[in-house]
């Protein structure tokens, strides 16, 4: 860990609040930096490593990143503090206590909570700038909205950047490619092999200090993420389209990128991973339709997902529209609480690395909390705590509004509900799996078949006016034995908070 600098030369005149997810020289409150007059402060807060049940490796990635920048810095010529303390303030305050009443300067953080303790403790913040899209462009976007479509939104972002698009028009005739990117897990499919990182005494003393051994999948310096950059663009980028919503039994990652926590930790920034892309695109034969698929994620989701969390307001994340009250399910903390070969094999993963890709985020973990009426504030902190990318703002929007839809339909204008079908067929999952996908009543009937029905049996009335619904809700009069699958999902249900189905 960095050690403190003596006070050299000039005094301080500035004290610099460097947080977890803003580890960038070039961007928020570094970029004006002054090495002669700036004292940089990163805290490590107890509240922030044992305030939750955090997955290890998450914690391991954040605060040797961290440590990483830090001595980054001090090696640039920066005196800088990494400090450990109770709380964040506590940290500036010690900091303060130490070097003197110093004003302490900020970029905008990244959640309504830290920037309301901030604000109060008389921070003064600088514009956060880790996003391509401002929170005021975006507020003036969404206030002139009807619905919030994102896909809307995104040919705007083209249009706006300048990206694969020619006098207004998208590059290939087209603005998205999702027809030909929605591939079942191909067979005899040789995926590349994934870089790994290697450990370095930083890493060592983290890892000792978490009592943890950390896999070898994420970096945790910028050099280690640009290093996965090249490699997302030598070895998966071209195949990245066809299969990104494919769930294979032999590959955890197939083409996804594995670029979402150095976005999200500030180590690697929008900017620079796209005009990374199109530069690859422009000089080597690349599928447009891969191309564009990863565009849409990081100037599309990732942006409009960040907007819409600022928009939305803190109240936001306590919806809980379709009154949903079961507690947490126990697979989720123990993936051999199931017999259900998709959620025990995508727990499992999560439990190894702290990260699935979104289908299985979305289809499977958010499909499972729907099906079942868990509460979205529990499973909302679960996710919070098991991914390695799981900021506030990105997953309050993405499970309140589209993973267990708590929010009536404000931000996506459908629940994403789905039976066994649909995993049986972006899935190799249901193969060998204790239960049928086909079935909906039985023992061997798939608890996704029958909690998908049971589901909307339950929320008929909630869907009665939904135009997107309507077909689904119409198909429950075809069920003759909606009785018997009524009783069976009770069992299922049942079944599911003891972690025996």
């Amino acid at each position: 860990m960095p050690s403190d600098r003596a006070t050299e030369a000039k005094p301080f005149e500035r004290i610099l609040y460097v947080a977890f997810d803003h580890l960038s020289r070039d961007h928020g409150v570094l970029k004006t930096a002054n090495p002669a007059t700036d004292l940089i402060v990163l805290v490590e807060s107890a509240r922030m490593t044992t305030g939750r049940n955090w997955h290890a490796e998450r914690l391991f990635f954040l605060i040797s990143s961290a440590r990483h920048f830090a001595e980054r810095l001090e090696t640039e010529g920066f005196r800088v503090r990494y400090v450990k303390a109770p709380t964040t303030m506590d940290g500036l305050r010690q900091t303060q206590a130490e070097v003197g009443n110093l004003p302490i300067w900020a970029a905008e953080p990244s959640s309504f909570r830290q920037f309301a303790q901030l604000k109060e403790a008389g921070v003064n913040f600088i514009a956060n700038d880790f996003f391509l899209t401002s929170r005021g462009d975006f507020a003036l976007w969404a206030g002139s909205q009807k619905s919030f479509v994102m896909e809307n939104f995104y040919r705007a972002q083209r249009i706006r950047l300048g990206i694969m698009v020619t006098a207004g028009q998208p590059d290939g005739g087209r603005w998205n490619y999702d027809s030909e990117n929605r591939l079942p897990p191909p067979k005899n499919y040789s995926w590349p092999d994934y870089l790994e990182h290697d450990r370095d005494a930083i890493d060592v003393e983290v890892a000792t200090e978490l009592a943890m051994v950390p896999t070898k999948t994420w970096a945790t310096t910028r050099e280690g993420a640009l290093r996965q950059l090249d490699n997302f663009i030598e070895h998966h980028l071209n195949g990245f389209g066809p299969y990104e919503d494919a769930v294979p039994a032999d590959n955890w990652a197939l083409h996804h990128s594995l670029l979402s926590p150095y976005l999200n930790n500030g180590l690697l920034h929008p900017s620079q991973v796209i005009q990374t892309v199109l530069t690859a695109y422009r000089e080597r034969d690349l599928a447009i339709e891969s191309v564009e698929a990863f565009v849409r994620q990081v100037i599309g989701w990732r942006e409009y997902i960040n907007g819409m969390y600022w928009f939305l307001g803190e109240d936001y994340r306590e919806n809980n529209q379709l009154n949903a009250n079961r507690k947490l399910l126990p697979v989720f903390q123990d993936s051999s609480q199931t017999k259900m070969n998709c959620v025990r094999s995508t727990v499992a993963d999560i439990e190894e690395r702290a990260w699935a890709h979104h289908i299985p985020r979305l289809m499977i973990l958010s499909n499972l909390a729907l099906v079942t009426g868990t509460n979205p504030q529990d499973f909302l902190n679960w996710m919070r705590e098991r991914f390695i990318d799981a900021s506030e703002w990105v997953m309050v929007p993405n499970v309140i509004g589209m993973g267990v839809h708590a929010d009536g339909g404000r931000l996506m204008t459908k629940p994403y509900a789905a039976g066994g079908a649909y995993l049986s067929r972006m899935t190799q999952y249901c193969k060998g799996c204790h239960y049928d996908p086909k079935l909906r009543v039985g023992e061997t009937a798939c608890p996704f078949t029958t909690l998908y029905w049971d589901f909307l049996d339950r929320h008929k009335d909630d869907f009665a006016k939904n135009h997107r619904m309507a077909q689904q809700v119409h198909g429950l009069k075809r069920l003759s034995d909606l009785p018997e699958l009524r009783l069976r999902a009770l069992e299922v249900l049942s079944g599911l908070d003891q972690g025996l189905v």
